[in-house]
């Protein structure tokens, strides 16, 4: 499939790109008007890009259908603070209740069910019931454009953050299974930020990997190793030796199993250098790949 934007229905652009970019973390905006009644309602075009400022950056984008602008953007606009917090798995259907298009009047606080607590440096409420909450001054709006569908890009700096002590490690960190985000994907889906969701990467070394291109073509040609596990052995800083002592049983009763035809061996012996590349057993993996090659 090709899309040119311009060429189909706004709606249906806006459909492919909300399930093409996703998930996204969810931006729970509690702002007040100018009278001082609260609003409160969430968007996924929102995410951090600063830490020195602090930046977060949301999008109340114009509505498609008629072309009119949410009242979060006219309130930002007009007193210049915001308070955002995160939504984990336990509000997320009072989010999705706050989500609705209530008039301008009505408080979403109340509607949601969910209770508003005093923040310390600006005005607007924050939720008591997130795990994180965000207190922002409005720094700059940006309009992307005048039509149906287009963004209003507001950047805040963030004054204070509040988090919940629940939430943290034994280090003081954020555990990411105890605060249990979700975020927004296409149509109806969401997704849980815990449990299985949740893996780990190692960040690259602090020196140069030696890249796909570098492991022996048989390796970097294989049909057993996926291009995960490529990565993870390009990630190395150099291609190790072959250990002539090496041992290991499994291995020794792969190549038993096999003992004719090399390329039946060798594809064995790539299929268990995958499983110890799972395991983290990369030394292992490197002398079963390494071998394979003979």
């Amino acid at each position: 499939m090709k899309i040119i934007p311009g060429e189909i229905k706004t709606g249906q652009l806006h459909s492919y790109l909300l399930g093409a970019v996703s998930p996204r973390p969810i931006c729970f905006a509690s702002t007040l008007d100018e009278n001082g009644v609260p609003n409160l309602s969430p968007f996924s075009f929102f995410n951090v890009f600063g830490s020195k400022p602090p930046i977060l950056i949301f999008s109340p984008a114009r509505r498609v259908r008629d072309n009119t602008t949410k009242h979060t953007l006219e309130n930002a606009r007009a007193t210049g603070e915001v308070v955002i917090n995160v939504v984990n798995y336990n509000i997320v259907q009072q989010m999705n209740l706050a989500s609705c298009e209530y008039p301008e009047s009505v408080d979403e606080f109340v509607k949601s069910g969910l209770t508003p607590i005093a923040s310390d440096m600006v005005k607007p409420f924050r939720v008591k019931e997130s795990p994180a909450q965000l207190e922002c001054r409005v720094k700059e709006i940006i309009e992307t454009g005048n039509e149906g569908g287009a963004g209003n890009l507001i950047i805040c700096e963030v004054l204070c953050m509040h988090i919940d002590d629940n939430v943290l490690d034994i280090n003081g960190n954020i555990d990411p299974h105890k605060i249990d985000l979700v975020a927004r994907m296409g149509g109806n889906y969401y997704c849980r930020a815990s449990g299985n969701a949740v893996f780990e990467v190692n960040k690259p070394n602090l020196e140069l990997g030696i890249g796909v291109d570098q492991l022996p073509e048989s390796i970097r040609n294989s049909h057993i190793l996926s291009g995960n596990d490529l990565g993870i052995l390009g990630n190395c800083t150099a291609v190790p030796a072959q250990d002539p002592d090496f041992s290991d049983s499994t291995m020794f009763d792969i190549v038993k199993a096999h003992p004719v035809d090399k390329s039946t061996l060798q594809a064995a012996l790539h299929s268990y250098a995958k499983q110890l590349i799972a395991a983290g057993e990369m030394n292992k993996a490197w002398q079963v790949l390494l071998f394979s090659e003979a």
